[in-house]
């Protein structure tokens, strides 16, 4: 039998909560339970606020200093106040109207005048006018106040791995196998420039919000004030008070294509750091970086030796969680039956989850490229023991010279024959009928040396 359990880290079902808390409470703030009422709260009482500057004659005697309090509704908005609107929805099962009515009970504490305006919160307005305004709010503020910030760490680290490491030859590796020689810090600064272009794109990305009633059309609005035009008012609205950008036309709620353009540009970036993390595991294995030892840290309960790249592993798990949920409420967000159906509202709640598996793995990522070190003797190594890679070179040479088959003749000496050595490949120079000056430059080509200029400075 089931034993009930007091929710807390380590009763949570979802490691977001439990295990990984202490990672994650900065989201919190944004896509918590008591921060989307908050957000809703906010919504509300700007509305309230806008009605009241739209010159309505019931709200005339409303003053700044009416605005002042309450706006403190939402900017202190209280553990307690949240647990309050929960009381209340627990009656009204519904959420929306829970905050509607938590808010005219504080209307009636702050002034007379607001007490008897209260009906003019939630003013013809249908629920999905305060999710659909609540929810980008969430996701632009964590953006902007956490994810953007958290991406562009990752860049800044991947800047400095470049310039410290910046003069590097290394071993390519294509399809696995050893390849022409390349820079260390040119293939970082590969992720680098993938990435920092989805990290723009996300910067410049609107956020869209639904505001237009019941059927998004204004309708009790324009009954109740037909000469007043609420078009014109939520657009300004929107943009001047929530900086959002007003989806129009619309159904009941907003049609999603927007904030699904978010999820799939978060879902790129996670790709790219999918790719980078996963390099940077197979570096690791091939021993071309050694990672930090911390002396208290165990990295096998079997194998005292092991020091294991888990920071690129969990990094790699929480993106591809991460990515799965985007991708599922990318796809699905923009398809809603007729008008509405509700299928939305509790997708939408695992916003926070996606965005906390990514916030997650750019904590690992940072930690595993900072305890990173490179093996320069290793890397120096493997390039000694690839000889054949040079083939590519004398090949081209030789084709300028206009030389006889030449491809095929570094093909016959270098395909399927094992390890070539500096001393197989000077041989075959030595054999060519070609000048001392043409030998001479053949010779000093080594894998070493050999890495053409990497486009990235």
């Amino acid at each position: 039998m089931a034993i009930p359990m007091q929710l807390e880290a380590l009763t949570a079902i979802s490691p977001i909560d439990g295990r990984y808390h202490h990672k994650t409470r900065e989201l919190a703030a944004y896509f918590s339970e008591m921060g989307f009422i908050r957000y809703k709260v906010k919504v509300e009482v700007e509305y309230f606020i806008a009605l009241c500057e739209a010159g309505i004659p019931a709200l005339a005697a409303i003053t700044e200093d009416d605005y002042d309090a309450m706006r403190i509704l939402y900017r202190e908005f209280s553990l307690e106040d949240a647990r309050r609107v929960k009381e209340i929805e627990v009656v009204t099962n519904h959420d929306v109207k829970a905050v509607e009515y938590f808010l005219k009970e504080k209307f009636a504490t702050i002034s007379p005048v607001l007490d008897q305006a209260k009906e003019y919160l939630h003013f013809g307005l249908t629920s999905q006018d305060i999710n659909n305004t609540a929810i980008p709010m969430m996701l632009r503020d964590a953006m902007y106040d956490q994810m953007l910030p958290g991406f562009r760490d990752v860049l800044k680290r991947l800047e400095a791995l470049a310039e410290e490491w910046k003069d590097i030859p290394m071993l390519a590796r294509t399809h696995g196998q050893p390849a022409s020689p390349t820079l260390l810090a040119k293939e970082i600064m590969v992720f680098h420039a993938r990435l920092s272009d989805h990290v723009n794109e996300l910067a410049q990305q609107n956020y869209p919000g639904k505001f237009g009633g019941a059927t998004g059309n204004f309708n009790a609005h324009f009954v109740a004030f037909p000469e007043t035009d609420w078009h014109d008012f939520a657009g300004k609205f929107l943009a001047k008070t929530l900086g959002l950008r007003r989806s129009r036309p619309t159904t009941q709620i907003d049609h999603y294509d927007g904030i699904s353009r978010i999820f799939d540009n978060l879902k790129r970036i996670n790709t790219i750091l999918i790719d980078l993390s996963q390099d940077a595991w197979l570096y690791v294995s091939l021993d071309y970086f050694k990672q930090k030892v911390v002396a208290t840290e165990v990295g096998s309960s079997a194998m005292p030796h092991k020091v294991n790249p888990i920071d690129f592993e969990n990094a790699e798990g929480n993106l591809g969680v991460s990515s799965t949920l985007l991708e599922f409420m990318s796809r699905k967000l923009p398809v809603s039956r007729l008008q509405r159906d509700l299928t939305d509202s509790t997708v939408l709640r695992n916003a926070g989850t996606a965005l906390a598996h990514t916030w997650l793995a750019l904590q690992s990522l940072l930690k595993g490229l900072s305890k990173l070190e490179v093996n320069r003797a290793m890397i120096a190594s493997d390039l000694e023991a690839n000889w054949a890679v040079v083939a590519e070179a004398i090949q081209t040479i030789l084709r300028r010279e206009n030389y006889p088959n030449p491809y095929e003749a570094l093909k016959a000496l270098t395909r399927g024959k094992g390890k070539l050595d500096e001393s197989a490949i000077a041989a075959f120079i030595e054999g060519l009928e070609v000048s001392d000056a043409i030998k001479a430059e053949l010779r000093a080509i080594r894998p070493e040396n050999y890495f053409g200029r990497g486009d990235w400075r």
